[in-house]
């Protein structure tokens, strides 16, 4: 069950504001005039390649680096301007920045006392992030993924309204990615700003509700994921039937473009199941499946950054290359 808020959290809905956030380093322009909304109540993906300026935009918005020009905005305050930062964003950036010779309960109490906030705070975040049974063992023994939780145990000290976790998967096993889908989505629900930075698109789709994505520092797209991936996927159409002569010769009629699949169902690009559903309706043509394709998020996204990434492997050589299904 959620925690109640502490009395005097804020429950207005807080944004991360960029205006015009620009950040170079010698000839190097790490964050390329960057504006975007991160909103509350839903979970924002932050993507981009490597190099593509994810982490220092984070970092900025944190604090921790100062702008070459531009701004970025906390419920319309620079973060180091907040009196009490830790109940206002919860943020997870480097799970192995916490001291190794201290255990759990003692990092977090520190915490807990320099920001003015109560002690039972700790042991409810340790409940939560499910490190109540290893709190008292020095964090030099923890594996990866009870760092990582740490780290989120962290990140929600202060009951913040804004959370950012950079990776927040990493070193998690798999009850443990299962957790955090479920711990986000309901922090999401309780109107807070979730931005969650992460190059595994597969599990990007499984909670973000929206995305923001960059290249070289530039913003690439600031989409729902569903606009995302339909923009990124022309339409395509998997359909199958008993009367593939007909089915082939009815649709190169009406102009359609269409290749047969290894397992005998017929592949046609630029039309969408409604489309060909009600061709072979109209032909009295028995279908025994028609599916229309999305591209994956990963597709999409790697359409969308082709030519965004710092470092791209070049193609294979060799006569034969294999094609992905």
């Amino acid at each position: 069950m959620p925690t109640p808020r502490p009395p005097g959290h804020a429950d207005a809905m807080t944004s991360i504001d960029v205006e015009e956030l620009t950040k170079e380093y010698g000839g190097t322009r790490a964050v390329d005039h960057l504006t975007c909304r991160i909103g509350p109540g839903r979970i924002t993906g932050f993507l981009g390649p490597n190099g593509a300026g994810k982490s220092t935009t984070m970092r900025l918005m944190l604090g921790l680096g100062r702008p070459t020009s531009g701004t970025a905005t906390v419920g319309g305050r620079p973060y180091a301007t907040l009196r009490e930062p830790l109940r206002t964003v919860g943020a997870l950036l480097d799970a192995q920045a916490a001291h190794g010779s201290r255990t759990a309960r003692d990092h977090l109490l520190h915490l807990a006392v320099s920001n003015r906030l109560p002690a039972r705070r700790v042991d409810e975040v340790l409940a939560e992030t499910g490190l109540t049974a290893v709190a008292r063992r020095r964090i030099r023994t923890f594996s990866l993924g009870m760092r990582q939780r740490l780290g989120i145990a962290t990140a929600l000290l202060g009951d913040p309204p804004v959370l950012m976790l950079d990776e927040p998967t990493n070193g998690l096993d798999p009850e443990g990615i299962v957790w955090i889908r479920h711990l986000l989505r309901r922090l999401a629900r309780e109107g807070r700003t979730v931005l969650v930075s992460s190059h595994l698109m597969n599990e990007v789709v499984t909670f973000a509700d929206h995305l923001v994505v960059l290249g070289r520092g530039r913003l690439l797209a600031d989409v729902p994921v569903a606009d995302f991936i339909d923009h990124h996927s022309p339409p395509r159409v998997r359909v199958r039937t008993s009367d593939p002569v007909r089915l082939r010769a009815v649709l190169l009629a009406r102009g359609h473009t269409l290749a047969e699949d290894d397992d005998g169902r017929w592949v046609v690009d630029g039309a969408t199941a409604e489309q060909i559903g009600s061709v072979a309706a109209r032909e009295g043509i028995p279908l025994l499946e028609l599916t229309d394709e999305r591209a994956s998020l990963e597709q999409a996204y790697l359409a969308l950054t082709a030519t965004e990434a710092e470092f791209t492997a070049a193609a294979p050589t060799s006569p034969a290359t294999s094609q992905e299904t």
